[in-house]
């Protein structure tokens, strides 16, 4: 409504306590609400169809016996309405309206229920006096309907200088009849999938009638009188062009072919709310009936709730390679296509590294194409195969993990499912082989581009924008430098050829087991020192990071492996292991020999997750960076990240992030990146070996001279693989239930200063993390942190971390065991995991 003086004025001298606003009732109107005058009394009432007897239902739509409707505009003066909620103890006693419906408005077969409901202008027969008066129906377009809503969108209608809705002048002062079939078009979206492509003209149109499913364009004009029926059971296109005074019988007419799409029915599955990473389940729960459809129906349609338009721009499909991941994606195109997906960029051979998939989000164009999101396959570090491990995660147009809201509206969906879209006969597509496949329907409506890109290409290109690659190749060429990256059979292997032996020209020997496997060649693609057993062992350790006797055998400079997706990293000197905390600190402390950070003024913030430690923090004190403390999980380093682009807040960028599982990298990307850190890593050593005629410094000199200069962080992570989900929850709620009296309670040598439960406000969006790890602060500044891993594949996964700080110059080269035995036995003491999980032997210690 639109306030009009002149109705104002009137309204004023007429002291009426009521008025409402009227329009002359057409055809298009005859089945709502109109005025009426009750014979008893004569007073002004609404009478809705709700209201009427059925044989009272002709007269009722008689538009010559009942010529006026109610626009819902309404006048009303505020003193009388007082009045009468004074009257009748703070209410107005409008008349009761019931109509029959069902709980789920897009099932007809849903629970029958009777709505109660009452109408604000059924108010005009409560107001003693009242008016009405008869506007143009410039003031008024009706939206009832999809009939109505059809003839709004379009160009029957216009908007005015005042942004009014008005009736096309070219109509001639009277609107189409719309007549649209009421059963295949009850609801908005069913509308909304026939105009996909376009809004037809109708201004002028006398009639449009359609009975059945149609698909309309906006190349398409309908003139006179048009009646347009198709009594097939898939919705077929209306012809482009102009459609005058005629019948249309679409019913044998071609219709989308391959593009048809079909609703499977379904139903709700247990267990598909996602962790931090995703949805991980054992390979053969995905392989299960309606498992994986379910979840990626859920997710698009959470995606379109969100406002994202699957048409336009394009989907990227990616993953880790391992066992089922070609069988998904296949099933993950078919299902885009049936949900309104135009375009795909699928990674040649199913490939696409974690990070990669950021990078081709945000950096590949052109823009016209530009991906507004992308399933990623992949269980990351978890094994592969058809006994093991698979995943799926969706990620949104920042490149980045879906944030929580999106992946909470994804569980609900699945909570509710009754069904998913797929286009079954869409052809496969051989995704080995990089190029466009383009699949038309058979009536030349509607078509759908699935393209398959190099893996690599993007996510190299950014990479050689970030680092000096010139001034690494000249590390990497020195005689007495040798390198070794590990990729455990996993994505990173086709990226770690890329950049290492295609741009950086070194031999094929540096890159290890870099030829992908669906199940990691049978091991655990786990980028630590358990796992990483066979690296471990070249670079002269053992799985607890001690030095092993190599004897004459010489053991390279420098050593990295990766996880299955490629997003993790570990850092090896010549026999000596870099904590993923103090790899991310030295990286934050030496950002400025890397041009990505040089070029832009130098580094602004820093984040780590909770459980790292604060080796980060004593670098951003120093340097006077911005300091973040986070949940597990790198969305939360994202919107950090985009604090400024996307929430209009202070920029925090060039910023660098990591976590204690191996995880590190900047917002080149959304996502954490593997071998971003190798490159940082390399950068650093190269800074600090710019005169080839000197000996090498080493990583471990590096590490050193950086806990010379802060002090060092003695850190482990214990995990407990396996262990049963009721038991360690019931561990969690223990503590976290005697966090009030833990706090002040001295154990061992230790005063816990403080226990609590961590929660993370979002210092971007407000937004409140609650139960994110369980915590012991000592008074001394040692931390021992509990977390339950919502990402396992199965069981549960209690982690246990133990950290001390030792500024103390003489005790900067004990070992870790030794540095935090006594810490971890406090640590044992106030979990009692051993009473709750039966063991107190980790799986991995880290």
């Amino acid at each position: 409504a639109t306030l009009d003086l002149k109705i104002l004025a009137h309204f004023a001298q007429s002291d009426a306590p009521f008025m409402m606003e009227c329009c002359e009732r057409t055809e298009n109107d005859k089945k709502g609400g109109h005025l009426a005058v009750r014979n008893s009394d004569g007073q002004l009432i609404l009478r809705e169809s709700a209201m009427c007897a059925d044989e009272d239902e002709p007269a009722f739509q008689d538009i010559t016996k009942h010529r006026f409707f109610n626009t819902n505009n309404l006048w009303i003066r505020l003193d009388k309405l007082n009045e009468i909620v004074e009257k009748f103890g703070g209410f107005i006693p409008l008349p009761m309206i019931m109509n029959s419906k069902t709980v789920d408005p897009k099932d007809d077969a849903s629970q029958a229920v009777v709505q109660l409901e009452t109408a604000m202008g059924a108010a005009i027969e409560c107001f003693e006096g009242a008016s009405a008066i008869v506007v143009p129906r410039t003031r008024f377009a009706p939206v009832k309907k999809c009939n109505d809503l059809l003839l709004l969108r379009s160009d029957a209608y216009v908007v005015t200088d005042d942004f009014r809705m008005i009736l096309n002048p070219a109509c001639g002062g009277v609107a189409p009849v719309m007549a649209i079939d009421s059963k295949k078009y009850k609801l908005v979206d069913k509308l909304e999938a026939a105009l996909v492509g376009g809004i037809p003209s109708l201004v002028n149109c006398k009639r449009l009638t359609i009975k059945g499913l149609v698909r309309m364009g906006k190349a398409t004009s309908f003139v006179g009188d048009v009646s347009v029926v198709n009594t097939s059971d898939e919705a077929k296109f209306i012809p482009a062009g102009e459609i005058k005074d005629t019948k249309l019988d679409l019913t044998d007419s071609p219709g989308l072919g391959a593009l048809k799409p079909t609703a499977v029915k379904s139903g709700p599955i247990d267990g598909q709310k996602p962790g931090t990473s995703g949805l991980r389940k054992k390979t053969k729960v995905f392989m299960g009936e309606n498992y994986l459809n379910n979840f990626v129906q859920s997710t698009f349609d959470a995606v379109v709730a969100s406002g994202t338009d699957l048409s336009e721009g394009s989907l990227v499909i990616g993953g880790d390679g391992r066992y089922f991941n070609d069988t998904a994606i296949q099933t993950i195109i078919k299902m885009g296509v049936a949900n309104g997906v135009k375009r795909f960029w699928i990674g040649e051979n199913g490939l696409l590294s974690t990070p990669a998939v950021s990078a081709v989000i945000r950096e590949r164009g052109p823009v016209w194409q530009k991906a507004y999101g992308a399933f990623i396959l992949t269980a990351s570090h978890n094994p592969g195969g058809p006994e093991e491990d698979f995943g799926i995660k969706y990620n949104c147009e920042n490149g980045g993990p879906a944030p929580e809201k999106v992946t909470d509206e994804i569980y609900a969906n699945t909570t509710t499912i009754k069904s998913y879209n797929i286009c079954s006969d869409f052809p496969e597509i051989d995704i080995g082989k990089v190029g466009s496949t383009v699949v038309k329907s058979e009536d030349g409506s509607a078509e759908a581009t699935v393209e398959v890109i190099s893996a690599t290409e993007a996510h190299v290109a950014l990479l050689k924008t970030i680092f000096d690659f010139d001034a690494i190749k000249a590390l990497l060429d020195r005689d007495d430098f040798s390198l070794v990256y590990d990729t455990m059979y996993g994505v990173n292997g086709p990226y770690a050829k890329a950049i290492l032996i295609d741009e950086l020209g070194q031999a094929e020997s540096t890159c290890m087991n870099a030829t992908p496997k669906d199940d990691f060649g049978g091991l655990h693609a786990d980028p630590n020192l358990t796992y990483a057993k066979e690296l471990v062992e070249i670079m002269g350790l053992n799985r607890e990071g001690m030095k092993i006797d190599v004897g004459d055998r010489k053991v390279p400079s420098f050593g990295a492996a990766a996880d299955g997706d490629g997003d993790r990293n570990m850092i090896l000197g010549s026999q000596f292991f870099v904590t993923p905390s103090d790899s991310l600190a030295i990286i934050a402390a030496y950002a400025d020999v890397i041009p990505f950070f040089r070029a832009q003024g130098g580094l602004k913030g820093v984040a780590r997750s909770m459980p790292t430690s604060g080796a980060v923090d004593l670098v951003a004190k120093d340097l006077n960076f911005d300091l973040f403390e986070t949940p597990t999980g790198w969305k939360y380093f994202g919107n950090l990240m985009d604090s400024k682009d996307i929430y209009g807040g202070k920029d925090y960028t060039p910023f660098i992030c990591g976590e204690e599982s191996f995880g590190t990298g900047s917002n080149h990307v959304r996502e954490k990146d593997g071998i971003w850190a190798v490159l940082a890593w390399l950068s650093i050593l190269a800074s600090e070996n710019t005169d080839a005629s000197k000996p090498l410094v080493t990583v471990e000199d590096i590490v050193k001279k950086h806990w010379a200069k802060y002090g060092r962080n003695y850190y482990c992570r214990w995990d407990f693989e396996g262990v049963d989900g009721v038991s360690a929850n019931a561990m969690m709620d223990k503590m976290r239930s005697d966090s009030e009296s833990n706090t002040g309670r001295t154990v061992g040598a230790y005063t816990i200063a403080t226990a609590d439960d961590f929660t993370y406000v979002d210092p971007v969006d407000g937004s409140v993390s609650k139960k994110q790890g369980i915590r012991f602060l000592m008074a001394d500044g040692s931390r021992v942190i509990f977390r339950l891993s919502g990402t396992a594949g199965s069981g549960a996964t209690v982690r246990m971390y133990i950290e001390q700080y030792q500024p103390d110059k003489s005790k900067l080269e004990m070992s870790v065991s030794d540095a935090l035995d006594n810490l971890v036995k406090v640590a044992l003491e106030l979990c009692d995991i051993k009473t709750f999980c039966g063991t107190e032997t980790p799986t991995v210690i880290t």
